[in-house]
């Protein structure tokens, strides 16, 4: 593994906010993504409250490190641990370990934001490397409290490309449920978004909108348990459709962030995480956080504004493990 120069910030909260800050300020123009930043309090105004699990709630204390360490990365991907925090790099790109992209997309005409098979014409794939570093910590925080996503990078995946929240750039339209396929004058067609759920930005950068199918066809197989695919920028793991016993986990199981504490295959005893379910609509990716959030948001709010993208909301408060919900998700222990 090369080695990487980083600089890690003891406090959970800060990891948070300093990672996605540095997403929005890259968004501004910078080719590179660090998460280094210095350290902030954790108290803050909590956004809503997410009610959808239910049960007795304790002190959660789950490391994430050695599941980490241990994810199927890349090999565009640095994995680097550095007491309770966890650092990954990346050059940004889709690795072909996963999937090879398509050679053209349906890209956006002059001066559209978001496109439709009319304000859209078949482009050669703009995406360029761009150097992400993001640190977060090994024992995620969950609060009772919840923060919007923000538009831009909301996690990393396995594959070394970011998760991007369900919508374009007008914060409204969701990408998978909008999808196109344009054609030239030649005859090339091209998709807006791929069947891996991602495209690039008219910038270069691609990402995710939805569950990575490319991805998880080889670290799950067609039938299996879901496997970790990402970290989200609280900590929180990110995990296909599937529970740990390879049965289909339906939105209705999930709460308003996607989430839902449960076993999976890495964590037999439970864990919260993420869920990308086979979704189109606004459910298909993460539009909220359940992990502590600290005040370094209110830069990326402002950082965010300066970029004409929407602002992040809220923060969140430090708070108690994510309630177990007494499903099958939650039964027994996790198949490999």
């Amino acid at each position: 593994m090369p080695p990487m120069r980083r600089v890690v910030d003891g406090r959970r909260g800060s990891l948070v906010g300093a990672a996605a800050l540095a997403v929005v300020l890259a968004a501004c123009g910078s080719s590179a993504i660090s998460s280094t930043s210095t350290s902030t309090s954790t108290t803050g105004r909590a956004t809503t409250t997410t009610t959808a699990d239910q049960g007795s709630a304790a002190t959660s204390s789950t490391s994430i490190v050695a599941v980490v360490r241990s994810a199927r990365w890349a090999s565009n991907v640095s994995v680097q641990v550095s007491g309770s925090s966890i650092t990954v790099s990346s050059d940004g790109l889709p690795s072909t370990t996963y999937w090879t992209r398509p050679a053209d997309y349906a890209l956006p005409d002059a001066g559209v934001m978001v496109p439709t098979a009319a304000t859209a014409h078949v482009g050669t794939d703009p995406t360029v490397a761009k150097s992400v570093s993001l640190t977060f910590p090994g024992v995620p925080v969950w609060s009772a409290t919840t923060t919007a996503t923000s538009l831009g990078s909301i996690g990393i995946m396995v594959s070394g490309a970011t998760l991007f929240n369900p919508y374009e750039g007008n914060a409204s339209t969701v990408a998978l449920s909008s999808n196109f396929t344009v054609t030239d004058s030649s005859g090339v067609s091209a998709s807006f978004v791929d069947r891996c759920n991602g495209h690039p930005t008219p910038q270069g950068e691609y990402h995710y909108h939805g569950i990575p199918n490319c991805i998880t066809d080889k670290v799950d197989g067609s039938t299996g348990p879901s496997h970790l695919i990402g970290i989200a920028f609280d900590g929180y793991p990110i995990y296909g459709d599937r529970d740990a016993h390879g049965s289909l986990v339906q939105p209705s199981q999930l709460d308003s962030c996607n989430g839902i504490y449960s076993a999976t295959p890495e964590f037999p005893h439970g864990i919260y995480h993420y869920v990308l379910p086979d979704a189109t609509d606004a459910r298909s990716s993460i539009t909220c956080y359940h992990g502590v959030v600290d005040r370094t948001l209110a830069q990326i709010a402002a950082g965010a504004a300066a970029c004409g993208a929407l602002p992040v909301t809220g923060y969140l408060t430090a708070a108690t493990r994510p309630p177990r919900r007494t499903s099958a998700l939650t039964t027994q222990g996790a198949s490999t």
